[in-house]
């Protein structure tokens, strides 16, 4: 008899791994210590040693050793699950996974496992759908020679994070991205050919073309300056016809040259969001921009001297400081953009990072021991110097995000769909991932409930992205894109850091793997 033959038919996850490791006995108490929920293929091997071995062999060894499950029937038994819908989590259910589906969701019940099949003991276990994030990146922006007064010698660059950051991403939850701006469209579309053939762990990705930038005064020199509205209308024909699924205009765009982009996507039957300056929220709106990025922080309708086609000097602060919620000026920007279906983005990780240290409250805190570990040296000595640098006193940046955060309340009650991602850079210490269960916590700071937060992360970006039929929540017959944590976020939105295993199509990833692999990686490659 093997020795596998001999083990139970059935034992908790983390029994199993005890006995492949040659750990001690359940009943220990160094055993009891071993709160995770690490997961592993051997599992499957209880009941079916060639089932686990099928399908895993359609992915490259370099993203086998970090998948977890892989069986093609999968039950997550007497776990809690939070669809993703913005309902209350309803406890103690069984999922059902088959070829990469949900395919059941019932009352909790113990499932005697088959050939075949892994069965999952969830008690204290939560599930929610995978993120989708909407604002995410693939580059890192490093800042030579920055200086304690936030300076730094021109010009910063964008370097790509090809490695690490699919990894986070996928690490911390988030199975589908959007690239909101691309620094090399070219990697990027063979990142996201890499991923969707099992080459490289990693998230679907929605991938955007290059920046669509005008020729104001921009001193990165990684984006192209469109010279006008037949290079607006070239460049999204170009990147559209190989393979990119968005457009991202940026601050210098005029009218002309988002209108051009605007319609040439629109025509392809894609989608063209903006972080603008030049060109200001209700314009874009009556232009047909469908995404607006940075929620209501990048709007400059009433700074002081704006002119057509060009960046205020404010750049948007002195509209965001002076657009009260329920003002008419914020009525009527809100009422247009719900009319014109545009959605907002919310990206709050980067302006929380700019919030002043407090001696008693520090309204920042430092950054969680696995995002520091995340960072390669001289990414974490950058965010280290820069978060102990001084604010000035005169600082607004407290009661700008919290206007910021009552404009996307106002926004949702009006009927606005209201999208999530992080921009995650490396600035302020926001990276992949990580970043984003950080906008989550930061929604419900703004006072959305846990769930309503779980939902403009999750669903809303599905319905943005056309794809809620088969992502986004968590239902019968969707992909099985699922994220389980330890705990309860429906109630503690804290939790959602507490994440152990993603399912992405159907196949369990180990977060614990994934993020060792990139210790001291992100900021470098």
């Amino acid at each position: 008899m093997s020795a596998l033959s001999r083990l139970p038919q059935k034992i908790t996850v983390e029994h199993q791994l005890d006995a492949m490791n040659g750990l001690p006995h359940p009943e220990s108490a160094s055993h009891r210590m071993r709160a995770s929920l690490l997961l592993s293929c051997f599992i499957a091997l209880v009941s079916s040693p060639l089932a686990c071995a099928q399908r895993i062999d359609a992915l490259a060894p370099q993203v086998r050793k970090y998948v977890a499950v892989s069986t093609p029937k999968v039950i997550l038994e007497h776990v809690q699950v939070i669809d993703g819908t913005g309902t209350a989590g309803v406890a103690d259910q069984n999922i059902l996974i088959e070829g990469g589906k949900i395919t059941a969701i019932s009352p909790g019940t113990d499932q005697p496992p088959t050939e075949g099949t892994t069965v999952l003991n969830l008690r204290g276990y939560s599930v929610m759908p995978g993120i989708v994030g909407m604002h995410e990146h693939l580059f890192y922006i490093a800042r030579p020679n920055l200086a304690a007064d936030g300076g730094f010698d021109g010009p910063a660059l964008f370097h790509q994070m090809s490695f690490s950051a699919p990894r986070l991403y996928l690490a911390n939850g988030v199975t589908t991205a959007r690239t909101a701006g691309s620094a090399a469209p070219y990697t990027d579309l063979r990142l996201k050919e890499a991923i969707e053939k099992g080459a490289v762990p990693g998230p679907h990705l929605d991938v955007t073309g290059p920046y669509l930038e005008g020729a104001g005064d921009n001193p990165n020199l990684q984006m192209h300056q469109l010279t006008g509205p037949d290079d607006a209308r070239e460049t999204v024909a170009y990147w559209a016809d190989r393979g990119v699924t968005s457009f991202k205009a940026y601050a210098h765009i005029t009218r002309e040259e988002m209108a051009a982009a605007v319609k040439e996507a629109h025509k392809r039957g894609l989608k063209v969001t903006g972080h603008l300056c030049s060109v200001t929220y209700a314009e874009a709106a009556e232009i047909g921009i469908d995404n607006l990025e940075h929620g209501f922080r990048a709007n400059t309708e009433l700074d002081p001297g704006k002119k057509p086609d060009t960046c205020s000097e404010s750049g948007g602060d002195f509209t965001l400081q002076h657009m009260a919620p329920g003002s008419p000026e914020a009525n009527r920007l809100i009422a247009t953009l719900v009319s014109h279906h545009v959605a907002i983005t919310s990206t709050m990780p980067g302006s929380a990072a700019n919030l002043p240290v407090d001696a008693t409250t520090d309204a920042r805190p430092l950054l969680r021991p696995e995002v520091l570990e995340a960072m390669a040296p001289s990414a974490r000595d950058a965010y280290l110097f820069s978060r102990n640098r001084a604010r000035p006193a005169a600082s607004n940046a407290t009661q700008d995000l919290r206007r910021d955060m009552d404009l996307q309340r106002a926004f949702v009650a009006a009927g606005g769909l209201l999208l999530a991602g992080p921009d995650p850079v490396g600035i302020g210490g926001n990276i992949p991932g990580f970043g984003d269960q950080r906008q989550t916590e930061l929604l419900v700071e703004a006072g959305f409930t846990p769930v309503e937060a779980i939902r403009i992360a999750t669903l809303n970006g599905a319905i943005y992205l056309g794809r809620q039929d088969q992502i986004g929540s968590v239902a019968v017959g969707k992909n099985a894109d699922l994220v389980v944590m330890k705990g309860d976020p429906s109630t503690r939105i804290a939790d959602i850091e507490n994440v152990e295993i993603v399912f992405k199509d159907g196949v369990g990833y180990d977060t614990k793997k994934l993020l060792a692999s990139v210790k001291g990686h992100y900021g470098e490659y």
